[in-house]
């Protein structure tokens, strides 16, 4: 295990290394977590969470009351995942922005979400997110706020992550 515990942390790091086919021009933040294809075409913006969690559930309505823009928001016990190109897996980690250019994870979701707001602040907030290395400390935060989460305020035993096999 590396990068203190966190995975995420890893995935990150080695993303900003590795090309994604858009040149050395593309920024932190348009790396994209997952490159594989939709089977349903997406033409508009979705945050899918676990609605299983109370934690992540008392976000996503906090977030869609405080945040100008929101987009839609749906449990991924309500659809079908592969259909966005995710596995039970991946939602079961990760809240994931899906648009119709890619699907965004973790820390990367939150930046999403704050990238599409009509206040600067918000804007520079989410492009800060993203761009390392504030990008670490974000996904280092975000790993561990979702290892942790049932033990957070709004948390149950159900949000608790499955262990690791």
């Amino acid at each position: 295990m590396c990068c203190a515990g966190f995975p995420e942390f890893a995935l990150i790091v080695r993303g900003a290394f590795v090309g994604d086919g858009k040149g050395a021009r593309s920024s932190a933040y348009d790396r994209i977590v997952s490159n594989a294809p939709l089977s349903k075409p997406s033409s508009e913006t979705l945050l899918i969470f676990d609605g299983d969690c109370s934690f992540c559930t008392t976000w996503v309505n906090r977030l869609e009351a405080a945040l100008p823009t929101f987009p839609p928001s749906t449990p991924w016990q309500w659809i079908d995942v592969g259909e966005y190109a995710l596995t039970p897996e991946d939602v079961a980690k990760y809240a994931w922005v899906v648009t119709p250019g890619g699907q965004y994870a973790g820390h990367l979701a939150a930046s999403a979400l704050l990238r599409m707001q009509p206040h600067f602040a918000l804007r520079f907030l989410g492009h800060l997110i993203a761009t390392p290395p504030f990008s670490w400390i974000s996904a280092v935060a975000y790993g561990w706020i979702s290892k942790n989460r049932h033990r957070l305020p709004g948390g149950t035993p159900a949000c608790a992550l499955p262990p690791r096999s």
